[in-house]
């Protein structure tokens, strides 16, 4: 039985509005889960000189820091403490939530009650060896650069297709397959932001960070990949077909059905890869890892059941023609 992508296309636009729309919501009224690096953070660096549990250590500084955070507004959005191995040095890390607020505390005080707080509980003498901070700049800075870079790409990609098709087939131009190119691929990479984010709010674990701009970008890669297929094998069955005899939702339909089964394949060839490694896999590359499997669905989605429909709905009032080679010039 043969799949009718365009008879059921109004279903394929309901599922993707509900998942854009569901992504709107996650992207403008979550509240972001950001990782270290992608929020203002210091790093403190205490050397000791009397034995130190560390356990104790690391109570003593979860309940500072968050007598510390209700007396500021709940500035701070987690802390981390550990030891250095074989060294007589511990480090104390805690990035913030809101890097407005910081203008209200003093970081020089932080870091002395941090200090003496210690001191005063552990019974063992602190120094401070090393002091690190980064501010809300540098955040600011990677989502603007890699917002440029997201739609550079998008825009880039869809330029080249149009060089690529650029041929006027049966009455559509190369301009309908890069229209097409921008929509898919923007769909895919937001979409795919949202499903993430919302993720992230429920389970922690996932947070925003570098590896998930990259993932994002590794997406628009395979997304095009997939998309390409599909519009490849419609403008090469429009050559053949087109102006004798079969529509155009037949061909795009017949096109579908040539090439689904390729991407269906290697879609459940990249998610058991990206499953396995999610499940059984380091846990630095987990939020990545999970913002791929979400991609491979939406992409998937998007190549099958939303790329073809818009093709056919730029072009259903045409009338297809034969295709003629062109002639060189001399």
């Amino acid at each position: 039985m043969k799949l009718n992508a365009i008879k059921i296309r109004f279903i394929s636009y309901i599922i993707s509005w509900v998942l854009f729309l569901f992504s709107i919501f996650a992207i403008w009224f979550l509240p972001l889960n950001l990782w270290i690096d992608m929020t203002g953070w210091e790093k403190i660096e205490y050397s000791y000189t009397h034995e130190l549990d560390l356990d104790k250590f690391k109570s003593e500084v979860k309940s500072f820091t968050e007598e510390f955070d209700k007396k500021n507004n709940w500035i701070i959005n987690n802390t981390q403490s550990y030891k250095v191995a074989w060294e007589n040095t511990v480090v104390v890390v805690a990035w913030f939530d809101e890097i407005k607020n910081t203008k209200d505390i003093s970081l020089e005080d932080l870091k002395k009650q941090y200090k003496d707080e210690l001191t005063m509980k552990l019974w063992t003498e602190f120094s401070e060896d090393n002091y690190t901070s980064i501010w809300k700049s540098f955040w600011d800075y990677i989502k603007n650069t890699a917002f440029l870079t997201l739609i550079v790409a998008i825009i880039s990609i869809a330029l080249y297709i149009a060089y690529a098709f650029n041929w006027h087939v049966a009455g559509i131009s190369a301009l309908s397959f890069a229209t097409i190119t921008i929509i898919t691929l923007f769909h895919d990479v937001f979409i795919s932001s949202g499903l993430y984010i919302i993720t992230s709010s429920i389970l922690p674990e996932f947070q925003i960070d570098t590896f998930f701009i990259t993932a994002l970008l590794t997406i628009l890669w395979y997304s095009i990949n997939d998309t390409i297929v599909v519009l490849d094998r419609i403008r090469a069955n429009l050559k053949v077909y087109g102006g004798r005899g079969k529509s155009l939702e037949v061909i795009i339909n017949d096109s579908v059905n040539e090439t689904i089964t390729r991407s269906i394949y290697t879609s459940l060839t990249v998610l058991a890869v990206l499953l396995s490694i999610l499940f059984f896999g380091p846990e630095t590359v987990k939020g990545f890892v999970l913002v791929m499997v979400f991609g491979t669905i939406v992409w998937t989605f998007s190549s099958i059941f939303i790329a073809s429909p818009i093709l056919f709905e730029l072009n259903k009032n045409k009338i297809l023609k034969k295709y003629e080679e062109p002639k060189d010039e001399d």
